[in-house]
């Protein structure tokens, strides 16, 4: 082991960026920063009611510039010149269309303004059409069913729908595009000086989970499967590497270019980008067959299983399996909900909405006014959590079904649409909170029964993200729903950490990243457990959950 090494962890989330500067001997972060996204934080390039969400290249590279900084700022000099590592999570699928050089084509003048030039966003829904053509295309293919790997369904969130999708409605980038890279593969490229665009080296964690790669397909499905559904995607496959990489692998070194901009040296070594959620799976120290929950926005759960546990078995209506994609060697098994926190979200600004219109017609700034608003925003939540939990638990309340953003898993469908049933006169905003959070927690326990039902059993749940440490509430509702015991992790950055532990990895500072978890684990700290009392009511509530989603 290397001793008084630093390694940076580098999180791209949804809304911000954050990084952290962590010792490796005992994974304490010595240093934090965080950067929201401006463009996106205006709303730029996105539409929300045509499900459009898109992210400028430049948020991304100003933020990674100034959260790495920032934390250097933090530090004695001594700290920042024994930085041996960096690696980097993203949220996925985020692809972008890229020209030659592997520049993406919004960081050109001609297309700096074009959404379609620009990475789109995990949550973008705008490829429905597409992902449905090809899961029926899939279907009707005579030869190898490349969608097996991933649950049996595509989605509308994924690598290939979004890139047809784009080809069709924009022929300037369709005229111009050399190649369609993940944002976890276009960060380490960036950064250890990649010139050309067939030099990306893809992650295993993409690739195989959003982008229909499998070893055993000898790599990404062959040219003939895609020029069969749609010829715009004629040759895109033939561009991609047979090879991917684990995150525990080297990307490179930091270019000189990105060395000087950062203040680090160029013998830090980069490593292969992952996914947010399997990064923090890694940093909340996912075990064998113990379901690891990434709690926010939406959720993403996660299993590992050892290879030669499968048995080629394969688990159907998931987001995908594949090898090495959270622990080199382990099957990394992928499900989750496409929206856990954003349901909140969307009915705290539900609630909101008057207030908003009254200060929009306000024909001066009331300062009162607006402090009011602010303490609103910050408390309405707060406010509706301490009252839903006087409600008392009965069969007959509101019922509601959590698919605001489509269904994710079991089964993706994102044309899936939200519920709230058994209105009446006396339905205030905490029942129908209440019956949301519920809603949230059957979602969670859906997924968890799919994957018992296909043979993989689980031992036991890990809880990690600002929901699981934010909410105390809601953790119990799901314990209930789960009628299973939750440990939530130590750790309130499990992603940055993640990828901190696979950074150690990379630059040899731990041979594996089993032993950077042993070294740089946070530990567990509160343990939801179910209360006996109301486990038999919300299984009942369940049961009306999935009747009622048969008919939503």
């Amino acid at each position: 082991m290397v001793k008084n090494a630093f390694v940076f962890g580098v999180d791209y989330g949804t809304d911000s960026v954050r990084a952290i500067l962590v010792n490796t001997s005992n994974g304490n972060t010595v240093a934090t920063a965080v950067f929201p996204y401006p463009r996106w934080s205006k709303g730029l390039y996105c539409n929300p009611a045509a499900q459009i969400f898109r992210q400028h290249p430049l948020d991304y590279v100003e933020g990674l510039e100034f959260v790495i900084k920032s934390c250097l700022q933090q530090v004695d000099d001594s700290i920042a010149q024994a930085v041996v590592g960096l690696s980097i999570d993203t949220t996925g699928s985020t692809p972008v269309a890229v020209d030659a050089a592997g520049v993406p084509l919004a960081l050109h003048s001609d297309f700096e303004h074009n959404p379609n030039a620009m990475f789109v966003l995990w949550k973008d829904h705008s490829s429905i059409q597409e992902a449905d053509e090809l899961n029926k295309h899939a279907a009707d293919w005579e030869g190898e069913d490349y969608l097996q790997f991933v649950g049996g369904i595509y989605s509308s969130e994924w690598y290939w729908a979004k890139l047809l999708h784009i080809l069709r409605v924009d022929l300037e980038v369709r005229n111009n595009i050399a190649g369609w890279v993940e944002h976890a593969d276009w960060m380490p490229f960036l950064l250890t000086g990649g010139a050309l665009v067939n030099e990306v080296k893809r992650g295993v964690c993409t690739a195989g989970h959003k982008g229909l790669w499998a070893a055993q397909f000898g790599g990404f499905p062959p040219n003939d499967f895609f020029n069969a559904w749609d010829n715009l995607l004629d040759g895109f496959a033939e561009k991609l590497p047979a090879q991917t990489f684990h995150a525990a692998q080297p990307a490179g070194f930091l270019s000189k270019e990105w060395a000087e901009r950062l203040g680090l040296s160029e013998k830090v070594v980069v490593g292969i980008g992952l996914m947010d959620a399997h990064a923090g799976a890694v940093g909340g120290e996912i075990e064998p067959y113990y379901l690891s929950k990434v709690i926010g926005t939406s959720t993403c759960d996660m299993v590992v299983v050892p290879t030669e546990d499968m048995h080629q078995k394969l688990v159907k209506g998931i987001c995908g399996q594949v090898n090495g994609s959270i622990i080199p060697n382990m099957v990394g098994l992928e499900a989750g909900q496409s929206a856990f926190g954003d349901v909140y979200a969307w009915f705290k600004q539900l609630l909101l909405w008057p207030m908003e219109q009254l200060l929009s017609t306000h024909q001066q700034q009331d300062g009162k006014l607006l402090e009011f608003y602010q303490q609103l925003q910050d408390t309405i939540l707060i406010n509706l959590t301490q009252e839903a939990t006087k409600i008392e638990l009965t069969e007959t309340l509101e019922l509601s079904i959590d698919w605001l953003n489509g269904r994710r898993t079991p089964d993706a469908n994102p044309l899936a649409k939200g519920a709230i049933t058994g209105l009446h006169l006396g339905t205030d905003a905490p029942r129908i909170f209440k019956s949301l959070v519920e809603a949230t927690c059957f979602g969670a326990k859906a997924i968890l029964e799919r994957i018992e039902s296909e043979g993989i059993a689980i031992k036991g749940i890990i809880a990690l993200g600002g929901i699981a440490q934010k909410s105390p509430y809601i953790m119990q509702v799901l314990a209930d729903v789960l009628n299973r015991p939750i440990s939530v992790h130590n750790s309130e950055q499990t992603c940055a950490l993640g990828t901190a532990m696979f950074a150690a990895t990379v630059s040899g500072v731990y041979p594996s990243v089993q032993a950077a978890m042993a070294a740089m684990g946070q530990g567990f700290g509160l343990t939801y457990h179910p209360n006996a009392i109301v486990v038999p009511v919300y299984e009942k509530r369940y049961q009306q959950y999935v009747e009622l989603g048969k008919s939503s």
